[in-house]
């Protein structure tokens, strides 16, 4: 499996009408979208909520790398429909959480692909989050598409290496991810201990009441977008309380025992 589907996630300054918009509306969109599909098994309602973010995709010129990102969770998909079958799950849940799934994960690949990390820290300062969280999840922000990366380079050198991935029973598979772990692990507290003496070079911490040069404003559509959201919001629970939505049956015939 490819990991350069995280890609999917990262940042990519564009010029488009949803990479201007506050990154406050753009969270709040998002936070919607998961609350509405984590309400339904519906589905219906599923698929209703993951084709409405395509036209947001496509305003947002991020189409190729949207498409990438839900390729690479395809297996991600397919395992955890299949271990709802195992576990006794009915067919039409297993395909529901599958959905949901992909519903969420469309959501925030949509949110992270728009906001930069600079204006998500911008806007969590503004709505006084503090700066030790607001920098520990800004921080994160940036460093896993890099360490996906770091991980595909890895696996391809390991290959390159003669190190078959995709053979064997599953306990031979595991013990052949070991070469790329140990390699990632190392990489990952190299890269931990090289950002804390970057902070405390800098004093991190010294001071409790930051400046920042940039400060963000709210504009109509951003307005327009959260009173939307909170008006889907609205709408979907009473739905999911008081409409009746159509279910999925899929009949199952068992072969008769002679």
């Amino acid at each position: 499996m490819s990991l350069r589907f995280v890609e999917g996630f990262k940042f990519t300054k564009m010029d488009s009408p949803i990479h201007k918009m506050d990154p406050r509306a753009k969270f709040v969109l998002t936070t919607g979208l998961f609350t509405i599909a984590l309400m339904f098994t519906n589905i219906f309602a599923l698929i209703m909520i993951f084709l409405l973010q395509i036209p947001l995709i496509l305003i947002s010129k991020t189409g190729r790398r949207w498409l990438r990102s839900m390729k690479g969770g395809l297996f991600i998909g397919i395992f955890i429909f299949v271990m709802n079958c195992i576990f006794g799950t009915a067919l039409v849940l297993s395909i529901a959480f599958t959905l949901r799934f992909f519903a969420i994960m469309s959501a925030f690949s949509f949110f992270f692909m728009t906001t930069s990390a600079d204006d998500l820290g911008l806007a969590l300062d503004q709505i006084h989050v503090p700066y030790a969280i607001s920098f520990t999840f800004t921080t994160a922000v940036r460093l896993v598409p890099t360490m996906a990366v770091d991980a595909q380079t890895v696996v391809d050198a390991q290959r390159s290496r003669g190190l078959e991935l995709d053979k064997g029973n599953l306990m031979k598979r595991v013990k052949n991810y070991v070469p790329i772990l140990i390699p990632l692990i190392i990489s990952a507290i190299r890269r931990s201990v090289e950002l804390a003496e970057a902070l405390e070079s800098r004093a991190f911490g010294a001071t409790e009441h930051r400046t920042a040069i940039v400060t963000l404003k709210m504009h109509l559509a951003d307005y327009v977008t959260i009173f939307g959201t909170i008006l889907g919001l609205a709408v979907a629970v009473y739905v999911h309380f008081r409409v009746p939505l159509p279910a999925v049956t899929i009949p199952i015939q068992l072969p008769r025992i002679p």
